[in-house]
């Protein structure tokens, strides 16, 4: 079998992040078209962390700045080695070319960064300069010129890179989520809106996006749902709650941290409404496209919708007023044909925007074409060369000096 080699910046956790189930998803691609993976990481070991050993993905535990990156990549001398966020490029991308030049280098953006740190200097009104006068702008694009090709999640990215940066649209290819067709069967199967009870909201805490959305909630949207549906409870799942998060806790007014939930769609499935104000972020937001699957209608942000439904009705409502976000809640909480019809919307976003078969067939094309035409693609890319010369030229002359 073919070796890919996967450098994790973290471990996947599919129940705690949508980055995780991101990861999981390419893993699952590379599974299907018979490639043997090791996935590698300098992470250390995570409570959440997603069996890969039962997929029969080899882990291997790797170190910074150390020759035995070196000993191990000439070992397995991988096909294709993916980079998990622009960081893991920069730490071994060096190597990697030194030891397997012949590698087809991936990079999986997970999000843009740069765009996500930007959107929240500009949130929290501490005037940022100039997006492309960003550090970390420059980094991450120049990480996507030395790979072969990168992953971008959402059509607002991708039409970003190549506006404003003026990306080859050679070197970026648009992959959102691969998600399986719901069936009918599996439909006829979710809670009906007469079993559902309460709201739900779902996120990992170490993301900053997440952490204010529930802030948000608790303090300026949460009080007038409550005061409309005073038996009507808050649900918030997430995993690692910081002290900040778990003083929101509030059983008097209907408002519950409830921390890691090690089944995050069987919770979402159980709620009548799923709510996430979040103001800042980039990329897709996972907790919107799971709550879809589990037929589960939500209220967001023109932030938090951003890049999920295209030309679509939502299945919901997208508010960026609290008291309009509040009343649009109420609505679907207590209207059965509105939730019916939200919930019908969220089916037909999921089949036509991110079917796996698609973007499978999408996936190998181009897939195919990279590896038919490696040499040509990367003559072409001069600007990746330099910035790989230099790269590789200085982190090679830093011990003697």
């Amino acid at each position: 079998m073919r070796p890919v080699l996967v450098i994790g910046y973290v471990w996947p956790e599919p129940n705690s992040t949508a980055a995780g189930s991101r990861m999981m998803q390419l893993l699952e691609f590379f599974i299907s078209e018979d490639y043997s993976i090791t996935f590698a990481t300098t992470a250390s070991e995570s409570v959440h962390r997603a069996n890969l050993e039962s997929l029969n993905i080899s882990i291997v535990p790797i170190q910074l700045n150390n020759s035995s990156f070196d000993v191990f990549l000439k070992e397995l001398e991988p096909e294709i080695v993916i980079f998990d966020r622009f960081m893991m490029e920069e730490q071994f991308g060096w190597r990697v070319h030194a030891v397997c030049p012949d590698a087809i280098k991936i990079l999986d953006t997970e999000d843009l960064h740069f765009l996500r740190n930007f959107r929240e200097l500009e949130f929290k009104a501490k005037n940022p300069e100039s997006i492309k006068e960003s550090d970390l702008a420059k980094r991450e694009i120049a990480s996507m010129y030395r790979c072969d090709i990168s992953l971008i999640i959402s059509e607002v990215e991708e039409e970003l890179l190549k506006d404003d940066f003026n990306i080859p649209p050679g070197l970026l290819l648009y992959l959102p989520f691969l998600i399986k067709e719901i069936t009918s069967a599996e439909i006829a199967l979710l809670p009906q809106f007469e079993e559902r009870e309460h709201f739900v909201s779902i996120g990992n805490f170490r993301h900053a996006p997440n952490a204010d959305s529930v802030k948000y909630l608790k303090q300026e949207i949460w009080p007038y749902i409550r005061k409309e549906l005073p038996g009507a409870q808050m649900h918030i799942y997430g995993a690692y709650p910081s002290a900040k998060i778990t003083q929101l806790h509030d059983p008097k007014n209907g408002f519950l941290i409830q921390g890691w939930a090690k089944d995050a769609a069987e919770v979402v499935r159980k709620a009548r409404v799923s709510l996430a104000p979040i103001r800042f972020g980039a990329g897709l937001k996972g907790k919107l496209t799971e709550a879809m699957l589990c037929g589960t209608p939500n209220i967001t942000t023109s932030t938090g919708a951003e890049g999920i439904s295209g030309s679509l009705d939502w299945n919901g409502s997208i508010e960026d007023n609290p008291k309009d976000f509040a009343t649009h809640a109420v609505e679907l909480y207590t209207s059965k044909t509105k939730w019916l019809k939200a919930q019908k919307n969220g089916f037909n976003i999921l089949d036509s925007r991110f079917s796996i078969a698609e973007f499978y067939s999408i996936f190998q094309s181009h897939f195919k074409d990279i590896q038919q035409n490696l040499k040509h693609r990367r003559k072409d890319n001069f600007t990746g060369s330099m910035l790989l010369h230099h790269r590789v030229k200085s982190t090679d002359s830093l011990p003697k000096y």
